[in-house]
Parts: structure tokens; sequence; C-alpha cells
């Protein structure tokens, strides 16, 4: 079984004043504050929420 890949996802913009949509991919991600670095899953969800605010993050393959 092989393991599932991985991303690492920095957050690097504020998303406070951004849309409500924008604000639960965010969090929904799993970011809370600023440079802060999280480790998701690479799936379609995730990679999704990632696309929709993709000029507040930073995305690099863990």
């Amino acid at each position: 079984m092989a393991a599932a890949k991985k991303l690492k996802v920095t957050l690097v913009r504020s998303f406070h004043g951004r849309l409500a949509s924008h604000k639960a991919c965010v969090r929904g991600l799993g970011l809370r504050r600023m440079h802060q670095t999280v480790t998701v899953d690479d799936t379609p969800e995730n990679r999704g929420m990632i696309r929709k605010v993709h000029y507040l993050l930073k995305v690099e393959e863990a």
C-alpha cells in the first residue's frame, strides 16, 4: 500500500478582509495564523481549496 502524498501549506498573506468563502478555505486547510505551516493530504478536495486561495499561500511537496 503506497503512502498518500502530502503537501506543506504555509499562510504567507493575511486572510482578514477577504471573502467569507476564502476565509473558510484557509480555516478548512487548518491554518490559523500568519506563517503557520500545516501538512495536508494531496486530495482533490484540498487541491481545490488551495487553488481558490492560492494568492494567500505557499505550497510545497512534503
